[in-house]
This record gives C-alpha cells, sequence and structure tokens, in this order.
C-alpha cells in the first residue's frame, strides 16, 4: 500500500473525565456525540464523564459506549485530513469503532452494538472475572501459571506483554505467582469482565447473531485497510471478518500483530485516537521508527490536525 497512515481505536481501562473535552466543541463530531446520549441515559457524553463515579465510568457497559464515542468523534475531526491510503487496528472494543471508522458500519449502529456486545458479555461472564496485565515474563511460563487456576492469556500485546483473563480470584493468585517468578509488572485492570478468554465463548456466539441482523456495507472503501484483531490480517472477506470480530470476544486478541501488520502495510504514522495512551505506548515498542501519538496528547483538535499536517509534509 505504500506509505499509510495506521489509526488504532482504543479499547476500555483508560477513560477519563475529560476524555471529550478534544471533541465537544467540534462541528464534526456533534452527530456521533448525540447518538450516544440514548445509551447514556440522556445525558451528553462529556457531561456523562464528568458527572460518574469510578464504577460508572468503568463498568463494561458504559466503558464500551465511551470508548467507541470517543473513537467515531475524534475519527470524525480528523478524517478528511488523512492524506494517501489507512491502515485502521481496534483493540478489544475498539475494532468495533474500527468498523465504523472503516466505513462498513454507520456510527448508530456501532453504539447499538456496543451496548449488545457488552449485554452479551456481562450475561455470559457475571460480576467476578476480570483482565490482569503481566509484562516481563514469556507466554510459554505465564500460560504455565495460569492453566491450573483457570485463568487464560486474552490479549498479546508483545513478546512479554500480556493481559490474562480469569475469574478475579484466579487473577490476583496469577498476579503473585507471577512477581515471585521475575515480572516486571503484574496488575490487575479497571475491567470488569474476562473478555477474550473462553469464559466468554457463549458471548462471542450471541454477538454474531446480533451482527448477522446488522445493516453492514458490503465491501471496503478504496485505501482503507482494517485489521482483525484475532490474527492481525486484513479484512478483505467483510463476513470472514465480521464472523472474527464477533470470535474475538472469546479468544485471544492478537495486537502485537496488528502492530505489526500496520508495520508491513507501510505504515510511519501511527495515531491512537483514545481515550488515554496505552496503543501509542505499546506501538512504540514494535514500532520504534514510527512517529506515533494518541488524541489525548492534545488540547485541541487544530493541534492533532497541525500534528497530522506536519507528518504529511
Amino acid at each position: 500500500m505504500g506509505s499509510s497512515t495506521a489509526i488504532l481505536c482504543s479499547g476500555q481501562g483508560t477513560q477519563h473525565a475529560g476524555m471529550f473535552d478534544l471533541v465537544a466543541q467540534a462541528p464534526e463530531a456533534q452527530p456521533i456525540l448525540e447518538a450516544a446520549r440514548g445509551p447514556l441515559g440522556g445525558k451528553h457524553p462529556q457531561q456523562f464523564v464528568r458527572e460518574a463515579n469510578e464504577a460508572e465510568l468503568f463498568s463494561n457497559c458504559i466503558g464500551q459506549i465511551l470508548c467507541c464515542t470517543q473513537t467515531l468523534a475524534a475519527w470524525a475531526i480528523i478524517r478528511p485530513h488523512l492524506p494517501g491510503s489507512v491502515v485502521i487496528a481496534g483493540y478489544s472494543v475498539g475494532e468495533l469503532a474500527a468498523w465504523g471508522c472503516a466505513g462498513l458500519l454507520e456510527p448508530a449502529e456501532v453504539l447499538r452494538l456496543s451496548v449488545t456486545r457488552a449485554e452479551a458479555m456481562d450475561a455470559v461472564g457475571g460480576n467476578d472475572s476480570g483482565l490482569a496485565a503481566v509484562i516481563g515474563l514469556s507466554q510459554a511460563r505465564l500460560e504455565a501459571l495460569c492453566r491450573p487456576h483457570g485463568a487464560h492469556i486474552a490479549i498479546i500485546n508483545g513478546k512479554d506483554f500480556f493481559i490474562i483473563g480469569g475469574k478475579k480470584e484466579a487473577l490476583k493468585i496469577v498476579r503473585d505467582e507471577a512477581t515471585k517468578a521475575g515480572a516486571t509488572e503484574a496488575i490487575l485492570l479497571r475491567v470488569a469482565v474476562a473478555a477474550h478468554t473462553p469464559l466468554l465463548a457463549e458471548a462471542s456466539r450471541r454477538f454474531a447473531d446480533a451482527l448477522a441482523g446488522s445493516h453492514i456495507a458490503d465491501r471496503l472503501p478504496d485505501q482503507v485497510r482494517l485489521l482483525s484483531g484475532v490474527d492481525g490480517n486484513a479484512v478483505f472477506d467483510v463476513l470472514d471478518g465480521a464472523h472474527k470480530l464477533a470470535a474475538q470476544i472469546g479468544n485471544t486478541l492478537q495486537w502485537a500483530a496488528c502492530l505489526e501488520s500496520c508495520r508491513a502495510a507501510g505504515a510511519d504514522t501511527l495515531l491512537e485516537l483514545g481515550p488515554g495512551c496505552a496503543l501509542a505506548s505499546m506501538a512504540r515498542r514494535i514500532v520504534p521508527e514510527g512517529r506515533i501519538r494518541s488524541v489525548d496528547d492534545f488540547r485541541t483538535p487544530a493541534g492533532v490536525l497541525a500534528w497530522i499536517n506536519r507528518q504529511a509534509s
């Protein structure tokens, strides 16, 4: 594809009270923000996050709605200013938002499906599971620690950077054992469901049914490459891609492979749409030569667009 810009669509875990401050006044973002009022109980997203307590902000359903809203609002602002081709990858629920950015799903449909996705995950996963991050161990060593406790590797972020999922008590045990085994970091995350593990296989099936009843465009726009989270490969067949989009709920997310695919596609500029800067930080590990930022690094839309323009010059 030659030189490309990679768009990284954030997942849950880094919501914050100021996450909509940059997009709130941008005319291009208004339809997205207004569409989010419905699933947010009538509140404007900016008002919602400013007033929400921590439990609300990081609940599974609200988190998925907020992350999709943020991604789509930021995309509406920057889309007209991106030169050339784009590669779009999404992290967890960010992959659903990525389908909106890629033009396969309308924004209102993305928001509706984010609720459906979260409800399926909550119904299957219950309220006693979650995720933890472990850095500094090999995949084989970590799998050996997880196996006796019914925990699983949920996301591969790098050769020694993993997210694991399981019941909360199991995660605490694996966290402690990983620390003793030499992990440089092992912490519980503010995500209230064991996403991307076999514990949510039934949620994958339920979401697949919801996707089958949705209106999805039959092809990607020219100059857009969309990546699948379960293998990091480009989506060429939309129906097959939809199967993979549902399957990632109950299967390991190959985020490092997605970043390698961005690099292979010639993406030398990578922009995370937020909230947070976690994907930008991970991208610097795998694409160290890249020009990498997050929308959350900027205070105004003009600042983001000025940075984009500088990369193109």
